[in-house]
């Protein structure tokens, strides 16, 4: 039978991306994965995909390897924090360098953004754009050069993940919030907690890229998300029960004092909805949601907590 085709991954060996290579190479394609270590590229060979070495700061390592494919699905984003604004202008570099790969072609360019960067107090639909730029929030980047390459005659789409993508090994945000509860000794929230968050399990989330590949539509936007929006305070009261400390609202103005870096994503609420790409990617959720994840008890095995998240 014949092979499907081959398609070009970064952060192939990543939380995400891990997972969209298992469904890529599950579904019949061939996988090349951008691999910038001896560990990852062992990762992506014992998953069944080719080796392709570079890194994110390597355009051309980027640009050869989108060359060499049919098509790229782009995971791939440093979370160090306190280098986001530099990390995103690297994202729109590394876009763009991917993009000129493949302008003037159909080869699909799937980009990843977040759904947190919209509507904050709405509902955020897919046909709804940032209304700030990069300069305001820089991981608008992402879109922007999504944005860019388009006009350059670039067939991209973009999938937006909510901030919490979760599930075994996640390393994200919820990861974070149970470090500060060890560190702290309490489970914070902001006011009433009645702030949303939604989230995607990542099995769900690696479905939406491969469909958005296969069915997307070029310059459409679709969200990869399970739960519309969760409480943060149900989220700290569960994270709080299995620590067995106390839970406690901290006003907008200690807010900052207890969570650091972390302060403005506890208290966004940015509720999202994945109905228009259900519909039009034939894709529906079928995992657990973000609480009942917790509930597994997995995120409280004892192990390193990174920073990070799909913001």
């Amino acid at each position: 039978m014949e092979k499907k085709q081959r398609i070009f991954v970064t952060g192939a060996t990543g939380f995400i991306g891990s997972a969209i290579v298992k469904e890529l190479t599950g579904n019949g394609y061939r996988v090349l994965g951008l691999a910038r270590s001896d560990v990852a590229a062992a990762a992506l060979a014992a998953a069944g995909a080719d080796v392709h070495r570079g890194s994110l700061d390597d355009v051309e390592s980027l640009r050869s390897g989108a060359a060499n494919s049919d098509g790229v699905i782009h995971t791939a984003f440093n979370h160090d924090f306190s280098r986001w604004k530099e990390n995103s202008e690297n994202d729109r570099r590394a876009i763009e360098a991917l993009g000129q790969a493949l302008a003037g072609s159909k080869r699909r360019l799937i980009v990843t953004s977040g759904t947190a960067l919209l509507t904050p107090g709405r509902l955020a639909t897919e046909d709804v754009k940032p209304t700030l730029t990069s300069n305001e929030i820089p991981r608008i980047a992402s879109e922007e050069a999504a944005d860019v390459v388009a006009a350059q005659g670039v067939n991209v789409s973009v999938v937006r993940l909510p901030p919490s993508v979760h599930g075994e090994g996640d390393h994200g945000f919820v990861p974070a919030l149970i470090g500060l509860a060890r560190e702290k000794g309490v489970c914070a929230y902001i006011g009433d907690g009645l702030n949303r968050w939604p989230a995607v399990h990542r099995l769900d989330a690696a479905q939406v890229f491969v469909r958005a590949f296969e069915e997307g539509a070029a310059g459409a936007r679709y969200h990869g998300v399970g739960d519309e929006g969760v409480a943060f305070r149900e989220i700290a009261e569960t994270i709080g029960r299995h620590l067995d400390v106390r839970t406690a609202s901290l006003s907008p103005e200690r807010s900052a004092d207890h969570f650091g870096w972390l302060a403005h994503f506890a208290a966004i609420d940015c509720p999202a909805s994945s109905a228009w790409t259900q519909a039009q990617l034939a894709w529906h959720p079928t995992h657990i949601g973000l609480l009942e994840d917790l509930e597994r008890g997995h995120y409280f095995e004892m192990r390193e907590q990174l920073r990070g998240g799909a913001a």
